[in-house]
């Protein structure tokens, strides 16, 4: 279904958000019969509806939006309205056509898109891709989950997308490249189960895309596609690590070393593994990736990385603050708290409940010497599932600021506090960036 299919229609947006917004604007362009707005989840985070907004599109809230959602004619909801919400089970069932932003702009698009997806590490390689073909001069407009909604996007040649499992779910067209990081559990409750989850995190794999990259490393991943064609980063016979011609570690494209890890300023092996996965993609969009090898090594060493992401914040304490607020699981968190092995290390966790199983993180940080701070509403179920760890010291705090304020009375000096929640923001923050501003501000505010 494209956008152009929606004229004459009577159209239902589920989600007034940035992805409500962005898909109110664009559908009002396309002439539909009517078009109405449903927010079900409306409380003291939500933004105002007014201006063109309101004139294009009423606002419903409360129970009649179900009814105004059942009779339209297309639902197109937003990336937060979970498949197992009440009203979507009923709306399958009442055969009502359900779609999203994500699937009509890229019915459009898809030839021209590069889309990544992944429990972990998405953000990371879809702005390295980005960033270097850029420095290619392979110009590209970068968008999706990490910030700019699909239909807010400006015309462009290429377009390299980050794509959470919710926008995957309802597509219906595969980018050109489709690219695969790493599977694990996670938002088990918004897809019913793990298998659900895999299934829609998958679907971006699923309508016939010119080539498929993917995390070799992986090996839920591996066990996912079986025996499907796919560029596995990582292997010999692709991207990958190993001993370069100074006897450290290089990255390599099959048997020709290309430029030393040391170029790449991001912590931890997962971020090798991102690299390699972008190096592996500009090969296949036919990047000559070894005659511009010199190049490529500059643009590697100009990376900044993602803000929320591993992000160091300075502080006169000697303390080293970071901010991982995109870490929303065990797994995630975990490989955080692997980036800064051998450093005294305090970790606060805890955010929206979604009744993850956090036995993983306990077995990963068994034997290790570290603080966990917990904050609610997780906060206390992870700090109990850590306890009788003889190594872990666990703490409970009221808020994200308390947290910070006790993290500076327990961590040692030239130690490290990481915000790596291993859960997401929702219900107490408008969303990711707004819980890091809230970490950020309290570093500032308690600062000596």
């Amino acid at each position: 279904m494209r956008l152009s299919d929606l004229r004459g229609r009577h159209v239902a947006v589920w989600g007034a958000g940035r992805e409500g917004r962005a898909a109110v604007t664009a559908i009002a362009a396309h002439g539909p019969a009517g078009l109405v707005v449903v927010d079900d989840s409306a409380n003291f985070l939500t933004l105002p509806w007014d201006g063109p907004l309101a004139a294009a599109a009423p606002l419903v809230t409360g129970e009649e939006g179900f009814e105004r959602l059942a009779a339209a004619d297309v639902v197109v909801r937003s990336p937060g309205v979970p498949n197992t919400h009440p009203w979507m089970v009923e709306l399958r069932r009442r055969s009502v056509p359900v779609t999203q932003g994500s699937a009509l702009w890229m019915a459009d698009h898809a030839d021209r898109t590069v889309g990544v997806t992944g429990s972990k590490g998405k953000s990371t390689t879809s702005s390295l891709i980005s960033h270097l073909l850029t420095a290619m001069d392979r110009p590209n407009v970068f968008g999706g989950n990490i910030g700019v909604p699909l239909l807010d996007l400006p015309e462009a040649e290429l377009y390299v997308l980050e794509l959470s499992s919710y926008q995957c779910s309802d597509l219906t067209d595969s980018p050109r490249v489709a690219v695969v990081t790493a599977l694990f559990p996670e938002h088990l409750d918004a897809h019913g189960g793990e298998r659900e989850y895999y299934r829609d995190k998958l679907n971006l794999i699923a309508h016939a895309p010119h080539a498929v990259v993917v995390n070799g490393a992986d090996p839920r991943l591996a066990a996912e596609l079986g025996d499907r064609a796919a560029v596995r980063a990582g292997s010999p016979d692709t991207t990958h690590v190993a001993t370069g011609p100074d006897g450290t570690q290089w990255f390599h494209l099959r048997d020709t070393p290309l430029f030393p890890r040391a170029v790449l300023p991001l912590v931890g092996r997962h971020n090798e593994g991102n690299l390699c996965v972008a190096l592996a993609v500009l090969d296949a969009l036919g990047v000559d990736v070894v005659a511009r090898r010199d190049s490529l090594a500059v643009a590697v060493a100009e990376f900044q990385g993602l803000a929320h992401r591993l992000t160091e914040i300075a502080d006169p304490s000697g303390l080293t603050f970071v901010d991982d607020t995109l870490a929303t699981s065990p797994y995630a968190a975990m490989h955080a708290i692997d980036a800064y092995e051998g450093r005294p290390l305090t970790v606060i966790v805890g955010g929206a409940d979604r009744g993850l199983d956090y036995s993983p993180l306990r077995a990963h940080l068994t034997g290790r010497e570290i603080t966990v701070i917990g904050v609610p509403d997780s906060g206390p179920r992870i700090v109990e599932a850590l306890s009788g760890l003889p190594s872990v010291r666990t703490e409970l705090a009221d808020d994200l600021v308390a947290a910070v304020g006790l993290s500076r009375k327990l961590t040692p000096a030239g130690g490290v506090v990481l915000l790596s929640p291993a859960a997401p923001s929702y219900g107490r923050f408008r969303n990711f960036e707004h819980r890091s501003e809230v970490f950020a501000q309290a570093v500032a505010d308690t600062a000596r």
